[in-house]
């Protein structure tokens, strides 16, 4: 994807809003008006990064929104004199953007954030992971777990993002409170798990999920989440396509993650994971795919003319040294991108502008070419690139009229975007998340001035510490009594 640098200068930005990089504005109204005739808000920003099609940069630009939809976007002056508002949030050394998108998580994993750090994939899983949750995993832990990733996610500009997990009822009850936006994954694994015996009734339980939730809550949208192709077998997989598909939903998989997997296919079906799935008819239908670290370059077109959806971890595919993902080959080929932190078990936390930076360094030192995957690319897997991905980009991704109003502001006064030359640059390359000072999903503030407004910290902090120490206790005589056998 190439480079597109843009003149930020005040003219160059209205230049670009006659043009149709904004929507077009009512006529100006006398800023007295009524409050029944005010929307509900304006964002301003000294930059407004619009992640559309031209991609949009306004300098001194602002965002109108009304009923949680984004009504106009363009510069401060126009919107503001043309949409009086109730609330009108300041835009002074702000900038304002469509809110990250988290293709791949497991959020309540934030309860075993460090308790198995530096191991192999399949050791992590199969000895500490996999008997770890079937001994403490309840919805009581799926609750505080859940909550704890809203706070970490909301903290650091996610707005939106795609669970697989355990007791997905209770997850998708903590984002209907907390605010996000979320594909909630029903795990179907074929073994014994928190929730289920195995692959039948994780999937019998899964169906019940997804009847109970489809079309519930405008934010929240059931899936079926097929863990792998190490843990379900070719039938499993294929009835799982076919549950998705009758019930009209998506599914997300791992898929291509590691060695271990690419040599379990070949010594399973004779073939790759990739290519196994395709003769099963798994990717006709929407399907996110996580990781996909060892596609061969005759998989990535198959991947491109199925629209699966690929989720770059690049934290969580180092840390367990999964490998190093073809992302710029994929780009190349027309492949749906995104980026995913994967669980904080594995990571260890769930911070989208970590991935961007790592995301473009693996890239650039794998290639031995510092222009591969420049910063734009990098910040479209973030936003509306992963919004396509993950099959959000109807209501989010970018500031557009017409989408959905989830949009972050971003502080730039810290001493690290002090000067700011190039505002693409600085969001990938230098912004983190304590940066992030406004959240907004749906229209409605979820984080102010670094203010959470919907999740009490304080106690989620001290059930989550509780919980933990709970599980110290238990892990610590596991740990003794396998010392002293």
């Amino acid at each position: 994807m190439p480079t597109i640098r843009l003149c930020l200068s005040g003219v160059f930005a209205l230049f670009l809003y006659a043009c149709g990089g904004a929507a077009d504005a009512p006529a100006t109204t006398d800023g007295a008006a009524p409050d029944d005739e005010r929307i509900d808000l304006v964002v301003r920003g000294d930059y407004v990064v619009t992640m559309d099609a031209a991609r949009t940069i306004l300098r001194d630009g602002a965002v109108a929104i009304d009923d949680g939809d984004i009504i106009a976007v363009g510069p401060a002056a126009d919107v503001v004199a043309a949409h009086p508002a109730r609330e009108v949030l300041d835009g002074k050394r702000r900038v304002v953007m469509p809110g990250l998108i988290n293709g791949h998580s497991h959020a309540a994993m934030t309860l075993l954030r460090g308790v198995a750090d530096d191991l192999a994939l399949m050791d992590w899983l199969n000895n500490y992971i996999f008997p770890a949750e079937v001994q403490f995993v309840d919805p009581e832990f799926v609750r505080v777990g859940t909550e704890l990733a809203c706070w970490e996610m909301i903290r650091g500009g996610t707005t939106s993002f795609v669970d697989m997990y355990y007791y997905p009822d209770t997850i998708a009850e903590v984002v209907e409170r907390c605010g996000l936006r979320a594909k909630i994954s029903a795990t179907v694994i074929d073994q014994r798990s928190p929730d289920a015996e195995g692959a039948d009734d994780s999937l019998d339980k899964g169906v019940g999920f997804v009847e109970r939730w489809l079309g519930r809550h405008p934010r929240i949208t059931p899936i079926f989440g097929p863990h792998a192709n190490y843990t379900l077998n070719a039938e499993q997989l294929a009835a799982t396509r076919a549950a998705a598909n009758e019930l009209g939903i998506g599914v997300s998989i791992h898929l291509s993650e590691s060695p271990y997997e690419v040599q379990y296919a070949q010594d399973t079906y004779g073939t790759t994971s990739i290519e196994m799935l395709e003769s099963i008819g798994f990717f006709d239908g929407p399907t996110i795919a996580a990781h996909v670290v060892w596609p061969t370059d005759d998989e990535i077109p198959v991947l491109a003319t199925r629209n699966v959806g690929v989720i770059h971890n690049p934290t969580s595919n180092m840390k367990i040294a999964s490998g190093i993902a073809p992302v710029a080959k994929m780009l190349a080929a027309g492949v749906r991108l995104g980026l995913g932190t994967d669980g904080a078990a594995s990571n260890n936390d769930l911070d989208l502008w970590e991935e961007m930076r790592l995301a473009a360094f693996l890239a650039k030192v794998d290639s031995m070419d510092p222009e591969i995957l420049p910063a734009i690319a990098v910040l479209s897997m973030a936003t509306d690139g992963g919004a396509r991905a993950v099959g959000l980009d109807d209501v989010a991704g970018s500031l557009e009229a017409g989408k959905r109003a989830d949009l972050i502001q971003v502080a730039f006064d810290d001493v690290h975007h002090v000067p700011t030359y190039d505002v693409i640059s600085h969001l990938v390359y230098v912004t983190d998340e304590q940066d992030v000072d406004t959240v907004i999903v749906d229209g409605e503030i979820l984080m102010r001035e670094r203010r959470l407004t919907t999740i009490d910290t304080e106690r989620v902090r001290a059930e989550a510490t509780a919980l933990a120490a709970s599980i110290r206790d238990a892990l610590n005589e596991r740990n003794a009594n396998r010392e002293g056998e």
